[in-house]
């Protein structure tokens, strides 16, 4: 596209015209009006000429994938290429997502010749999910100033905000310490339950750990050692149902919402501790996995370990979203009786207020509760609490409160005994601490080896 500038403008304004309102005069005037007109003329398709020659050369072009941590500033590296000894000097402007924030909309650069450059542009994004860089608008004026010629240049660039992790790790730091070689951060309870090996009886052996078996096969007594249960698979499974979307007020002094964005819902909450739990499994020899599901599973990631599985767990929740669906409970179970062959560790993270929720859940839980040991960590309003547990009330209307979440907090207590008969544990835990409560579940289940 090839845009006039006001120089050029000013240029025929002040001579071309001019010439021509005398040309009609007599002859003479009208070979010099002519001539006038020819020079401006080729003067400015020269310097087109020349700026299209430049420009033409140009080329933009971004790393295929970019990932950068929601809330936190980063970086879209543009790799720009003069294609020629000639230095540029150019405005540019990426064509960015409106999910995504950059304090730059455009830039003005000057490249020199022959080398391509390297500029890093500052973005940030407040949403996680995939977003597609598709073109960069770019523009240049000709030598003289006459034209600006805009280009849109087609890129293919993904950016990918994943998941912040950096807040929830600090404030659980205490769960991520790794002790020294041979050192555990958490104690067992017991001698462990994990076959390990045989040895020779030892004085003061139990008759219990006697292997009778080997005993008669090599004529003297043999003793069974056992091992800490390790490699256990833990899996979290992640609700994205419309329960998940709510925003409920957090109990501690940080404040739910910065820069001006909204409150975040629950969901988000669910993906930071699931990820949490992740490295934390990492850390005590675990093997994590992931589900996600709301009306039917939509995520399965198999229990694994490493940087690389992380890795796939994190993106696999980049772009997990709430539905506005009820959770399909039985449908749920089904699927992972039918995937999970070896008894595992499921960790729900879910919300069972609704009562018609709450009783899909123990239909659908009595499929797995005798093969597969589970624990819910749900999270609690700040309003269900027992009735005068605070001196918040001070008002009719807060009495009214109070006594409405006493009744909820009642029929949560209910829900937990029911579930406690069946041999699933439910942990309702405030907003902000649903990691540590969900971590704590899990180091509770490792230390006392019930897996």
């Amino acid at each position: 596209m090839w845009v006039p500038q006001p120089r050029l403008l000013w240029w025929v304004g002040l001579a071309a015209c001019p010439a021509l309102a005398l040309a009609p005069t007599n002859d003479a005037t009208a070979t010099l009006a002519l001539a006038v007109v020819g020079v401006t003329a080729l003067v400015a398709a020269w310097d087109a000429l020349r700026v299209w020659q430049r420009f033409s050369r140009f080329s933009i072009s971004l790393p295929p994938v970019v990932r950068l941590a929601k809330g936190h500033a980063g970086t879209l590296p543009l790799r720009l290429d003069p294609g020629g000894p000639e230095g540029l000097r150019l405005r540019i402007a990426p064509a960015l997502a409106p999910h995504l924030e950059t304090p730059d909309p455009e830039r003005t650069v000057v490249l020199p010749g022959a080398t391509p450059s390297l500029l890093d542009w500052p973005i940030l994004g407040p949403t996680r999910g995939r977003f597609v860089v598709a073109s960069c608008h770019a523009e240049t004026l000709s030598p003289l100033g006459l034209w600006a010629r805009r280009r849109v240049l087609p890129v293919r660039c993904e950016i990918r905000v994943q998941p912040d992790l950096v807040g929830p790790m600090r404030r659980n730091a205490a769960f991520l310490v790794r002790g020294g070689a041979g050192a555990r951060s958490q104690r067992q309870v017991g001698r462990g339950r994990e076959f390990e090996k045989l040895r020779e009886y030892v004085a003061g052996d139990g008759f219990d750990e006697i292997h009778w078996r080997a005993t008669a096969k090599r004529g003297h007594p043999v003793t069974k050692v056992f091992q800490v249960e390790r490699t256990q698979e833990v899996y979290v499974v992640v609700d994205a149902s419309r329960l998940s979307g709510r925003i409920l007020e957090r109990n501690d002094d940080e404040a739910p919402v910065a820069d001006g964005r909204t409150a975040e819902p629950l969901l988000e909450q669910f993906i930071q501790s699931a990820l949490l739990l992740g490295a934390v499994a990492e850390r005590q020899g675990d093997r994590f996995g992931l589900v996600t599901f709301a009306d039917q599973p939509d995520g399965f990631v198999r229990a694994s370990s490493g940087r690389s599985h992380f890795s796939a767990c994190r993106e696999r929740l980049v772009e997990l979203r709430c539905r506005t669906v009820s959770p399909d409970f039985e449908e749920l179970a089904t699927f992972l009786r039918l995937r999970l062959r070896r008894r595992a560790l499921l960790l729900f993270l879910t919300s069972l207020d609704d009562p018609v929720a709450a009783e899909g859940f123990l239909r659908g839980i009595e499929i797995l509760r005798h093969q597969h040991l589970c624990a819910i960590v749900q999270p609690r309003p700040r309003d269900v609490a027992p009735l005068f547990s605070d001196d918040r009330v001070a008002s009719l209307d807060d009495a009214y409160v109070a006594l409405a979440g006493h009744l909820r907090w009642q029929e949560l207590r209910g829900l937990q005994a029911v579930l406690q008969r069946r041999g699933v544990t439910l942990v309702p835990a405030p907003v902000e601490g649903l990691a540590a409560a969900l971590i704590t579940r899990y180091l509770d289940v490792k230390r006392r080896q019930i897996l």
